[in-house]
């Protein structure tokens, strides 16, 4: 006999037979699928950045390696603050989510979990967060306070503006920021650059995954870049990517990077090039897999910002 827990509602952008599925604790799976511990792909992308950032400034300062305890803190942070946004981005959508086809099995519309509790579960992510907030310079800790700003508005933005990927770019690409500072104690030009780079190919990958909702969102009034730029989303793309590309390499290139991190930043361009020559905005299951895509393109730039200060080492 299937038991409830089993017979839970998913969503289609979680793996089928995914951990959680499989493995969890019936009565902490709603809960893990609501903090996306399901399909992790967000919490990488949310990591990247911090890790990038991390690397370049460590490359400034004449570091031969990473220090590893910052990369494993901002490895736990990313998913811990991950799975604390979209638990809140669900408490505020709740309604719309209800009425969203690739939405509607999420844990509150699907009545596995009530908006209180989810809260307090928030609260308990957001603890953790902090805990780990604590590890890292004043400096460090400030500014990933500051983030909150933008995590509080950003669920609300698709209802007023065509433009929520961009408030997403920079809430979700804080990181780069954090990263930087957690090395070097203050912000600098190319910690900006990269961040502002990192917005740019944000708003590229989430207006692709953005396609995925448009009928269900023009249905509910509400609006994305994927709606705002329609037909017209490959040019769109072009420019986005090619110029976080440029600011990725400018970046680089004032952190004192070399040759590997040119090689990485080409080969991430292919991908991101291999995206927009592939994508299919008519097609979910084509949208979904070009915006995991994604994780590759920061497994590679890491690679060789890691690859730099070990050869400049």
């Amino acid at each position: 006999m299937t038991s409830p827990a089993d017979a839970a509602p998913t969503v289609p952008d979680a793996r089928p037979g995914n951990w959680v599925d499989r493995r969890a604790p019936a009565g902490l799976r709603p809960y893990l699928r609501l903090a996306r511990f399901d399909r992790p792909i967000g919490a990488w992308l949310l990591l990247f950045p911090c890790w990038w950032g991390q690397a370049m400034g460590e490359l400034a300062a004449g570091r031969s390696y990473p220090n590893v305890w910052h990369l494993l803190l901002f490895l736990a942070g990313a998913f811990v603050m991950r799975g604390a946004g979209c638990t809140y981005n669900d408490i505020v959508d709740r309604d719309i989510d209800a009425g969203v086809t690739r939405t509607r099995g999420r844990p509150i519309p699907s009545g596995e979990v009530t908006a209180r509790q989810a809260a307090i579960f928030m609260v308990a992510l957001c603890f953790v967060g902090l805990l780990v907030l604590l590890q890292f310079n004043t400096t460090t800790l400030w500014l990933g306070i500051a983030s909150l700003a933008l995590v509080a508005i950003y669920p609300f933005m698709k209802r007023f503006t065509y433009w929520p990927q961009l408030v997403l770019g920079l809430t979700f690409k804080w990181g780069a920021l954090v990263g930087w500072t957690a090395a070097q104690g203050q912000l600098a030009w190319p910690a900006v650059a990269l961040y502002a780079g990192c917005v740019l190919w944000t708003i590229g990958y989430d207006t692709i995954y953005a396609h995925q909702d448009k009928e269900d969102d023009l249905a509910l009034g509400l609006k994305s870049t994927a709606i705002r730029f329609g037909e017209a989303t490959r040019p769109w793309l072009i420019g986005l990517y090619l110029a976080a590309l440029l600011l990725w390499a400018i970046a680089a290139a004032g952190a004192g990077a070399g040759l590997f991190t040119a090689v990485a930043l080409g080969v991430s361009g292919l991908c991101l090039a291999w995206q927009v020559a592939t994508l299919d905005t008519s097609a979910p299951a084509n949208c979904l897999v070009r915006f995991k895509a994604n994780r590759a393109v920061g497994w590679i730039v890491f690679a060789g910002l890691v690859a730099d200060m070990t050869l400049a080492g």
